[in-house]
C-alpha cells in the first residue's frame, strides 16, 4: 500500500469544488481517511472496516470529531447485507481495492459493482500502481520493488495474504462497467522515504517473528537489516526513492 500525502486529499477537496459533502461514506476506513473526513463539512459519515483492529484503533483516533450521527461499521463488502438499501452522496475508496484480497479474495472484480447502488453523487478511488511486478531500470525502482517484494514474501510465510493491487486502467474500465461516469483521472508520482522503508521493514519483522522455522526467521531479519541498510544509503544519495504512482480517479453515476 502507498503512503499518501494530505495533498491527494486536497485534490479531492478540489474537485468537490463547492458540490455539498452531504452524507459521506467512507468505503474502507483507517485513522488517516477517518481523520480527514471528520473535518470536512458533511451533513454525516460512516466509515466501514472488514479489521476490527483498525477498526478500533480509528474509532480512538477520531472519537473527539464523532457526531451523533456518525458511525464506524466493521463489514466486508462482500456481505451483501452491508449498508443494505443506503445511499451516500459522497463515496471515497482510498486504498480499498488493494487491502480487500485480505478480507474478500476474488471480490476484487465486483467490488465497483458492489458499490455503486451507495453512490448517490460522486466516487473518489485512490489507489496505487502495482509495483511488485516488471522490471524497473534504475536501482531506486528495483530497490522499492524488492522491499515490496519481500514484505509480501513475510506475510506469506506467516499465513497472511498480502495486499494486491491493481492499475488505473483496470479500475477504469470496471468503473464504466459498474454504470459509473469517469470525471477525472491522474497518477502522481512517489516519492518513497525513509519513514516509509521503516514502515514496511517493520511490518516484515512482526511478521518474521511468528515464523516457526529460526534458522529462516535469522536469514529473514539480516535480509531485512541489509534492506535497510540499502535504502538508507539510496535515500542519502538521491534524497528518496521516487518509483511508481498512486492514482485518483472520480466518477459519477451514469
Amino acid at each position: 500500500m502507498g503512503v499518501p500525502s494530505p495533498g491527494l486529499f486536497g485534490v479531492i477537496e478540489r474537485l468537490q469544488g463547492g458540490m455539498p459533502w452531504g452524507s459521506v461514506l467512507d468505503a474502507g476506513t483507517g485513522a488517516r481517511s477517518a481523520g480527514w473526513i471528520s473535518f470536512l463539512p458533511s451533513l454525516r459519515w460512516t466509515g466501514v472496516s472488514a479489521d476490527p483492529d483498525l477498526l478500533a484503533k480509528t474509532r480512538a483516533a477520531v472519537a473527539h470529531q464523532m457526531r451523533a450521527g456518525d458511525r464506524l461499521i466493521a463489514g466486508n463488502w462482500a456481505d451483501p447485507a452491508l449498508l443494505a438499501g443506503e445511499a451516500h452522496d459522497t463515496v471515497i475508496a482510498e486504498y480499498l481495492l488493494g487491502a480487500l484480497e485480505a478480507y474478500a479474495p476474488y471480490f476484487q472484480e465486483n467490488l465497483f459493482l458492489r458499490l455503486r447502488p451507495l453512490v448517490r453523487r460522486r466516487l473518489y478511488v485512490i489507489g496505487l500502481d502495482p509495483y511488485v511486478l516488471g522490471r524497473p531500470e534504475d536501482a531506486a525502482g528495483r530497490l522499492v520493488q524488492e522491499i515490496g517484494r519481500f514484505r509480501d514474501a513475510c506475510h506469506l510465510l506467516a499465513g497472511e495474504t498480502p495486499y494486491r493491487e491493481y492499475p488505473a486502467e483496470w479500475v477504469a474500465d470496471r468503473l464504466a462497467g459498474a454504470g459509473l461516469r469517469i470525471r477525472f483521472a491522474q497518477r502522481f508520482p512517489n516519492h518513497y522515504d525513509m519513514r516509509w522503508v521503516e514502515l514496511q521493514i517493520a511490518t516484515a519483522s512482526a511478521l518474521i517473528a511468528r515464523t516457526a522455522d529460526a534458522a529462516l526467521a535469522k536469514a529473514l531479519a539480516g535480509q531485512a537489516a541489509e534492506l535497510r541498510r540499502h535504502a538508507q544509503l539510496l535515500c542519502d544519495q538521491e534524497g528518496g526513492l521516487v518509483h511508481g504512482h498512486d492514482y485518483l480517479i472520480a466518477a459519477e453515476p451514469g
